[in-house]
């Protein structure tokens, strides 16, 4: 669905006290999940940012995400130097339009997906000042920020996608168990399959009962979610819709994913990994769900089961890592 550019003005003028002959509105060429605007004005230039429609095809987790951006910008804006942009308003009752909006200050830089031609020791500065801007980021609590004692593991923001749990182990088996019923939904796995993959996790349950802090995770960070300018220093982080609390772990499967935890991520992130075999273990679950969400993906939104059937089969590959040795 296009949204034409009344909504976009009718959007951009309800939060901006600005002259209306001066707004200009251009799409975002980046991001594959909302649609996102440049609005540009008197007042300066900002980006807004609008759910898809309610039948696009979401992971548990996704439905309604956007509901806990302000809170989490405020929290990291208030505790920490990571540059985050300052949300200018937003409305999730659909007022102007039948999808949430945020609208944000737009923060300076590009995409690093988008500046070509870094040299070595510019895409080394990017990594390593991530890895500084993830260490504040993981050093806040959810029992210091939404002063939780309890319940506070899991996606424990406003838009509720699963009951907060008291402890990470048992937060993950429902993250896991939930994930698992999208792809099922989506066609992706069959009955028998996912009760492997399940089955798969409690045969290695054990491994997850360990002392969690839990800290504030991003869970998408690559190369769309970074901002930098043309020397390779970090001018930004965004897209905090899909944060979760929970262990720093899972984070790193995403960043292994992306390409990011390379050597000088390590040396700005300032601690080291854990290599035990247990941790070990936890890696790979923690690297097959954040591959397995890209079989409903591809099959709900993209339209393109091909792909789909090949995150399958990475899938399966990886499970079978974690099986016994007979």
């Amino acid at each position: 669905m296009t949204i034409d550019t009344e909504t976009l003005t009718t959007i951009s003028l309800a939060h901006l006290a600005t002259d209306p002959a001066s707004l200009r509105i251009s799409p975002v060429k980046t991001g594959k999940h909302n649609a996102s605007f440049w609005v540009e004005c008197d007042a300066g230039r900002f980006v807004l940012r609008i759910a898809p429609p309610d039948d696009a095809g979401f992971l548990f987790y996704e439905q309604l995400m956007m509901h806990q951006e302000p809170q989490l910008h405020d929290i990291i804006r208030a505790n920490t130097t990571i540059p985050i942009a300052e949300v200018i308003g937003y409305d999730f009752n659909r007022r102007q339009i039948d999808r949430d909006y945020v609208l944000l200050a737009a923060l300076p830089g590009q995409p690093l997906s988008e500046l070509s031609g870094l040299t070595g020791t510019q895409f080394n500065r990017t990594l390593h000042q991530v890895g500084e801007h993830l260490r504040e980021l993981h050093k806040l609590t959810a029992t210091a920020c939404l002063e939780r004692e309890t319940a506070q593991y899991g996606y424990i923001g406003p838009h509720q996608p699963m009951a907060p749990q008291d402890n990470w182990g048992a937060a993950f088996e429902i993250m896991w168990h939930k994930l698992l019923d999208d792809v099922v939904a989506s066609g992706g796995y069959n009955h028998d399959e996912a009760q492997a993959m399940r089955g798969l996790l409690e045969l290695h349950r054990h491994h997850f009962d360990h002392p969690v802090t839990a800290s504030l995770l991003h869970m998408d960070i690559w190369s769309e979610n970074i901002l930098i300018d043309t020397d390779g220093n970090v001018t930004g982080l965004v897209d905090f819709d899909r944060a979760l609390w929970g262990d720093v772990e899972i984070e790193y499967a995403v960043l292994d994913y992306c390409g990011i935890s390379e050597p000088p991520f390590w040396q700005g992130y300032g601690s080291p990994r854990d290599e035990s075999t247990p941790a070990l273990i936890r890696r790979q679950f923690y690297l097959l769900y954040e591959i397995q969400k890209y079989i409903p993906i591809y099959i709900w939104r993209r339209s393109d089961p091909t792909t789909a059937d090949q995150y399958k089969q990475r899938s399966f590959q990886l499970a079978a890592q974690l099986l016994p040795k007979s």
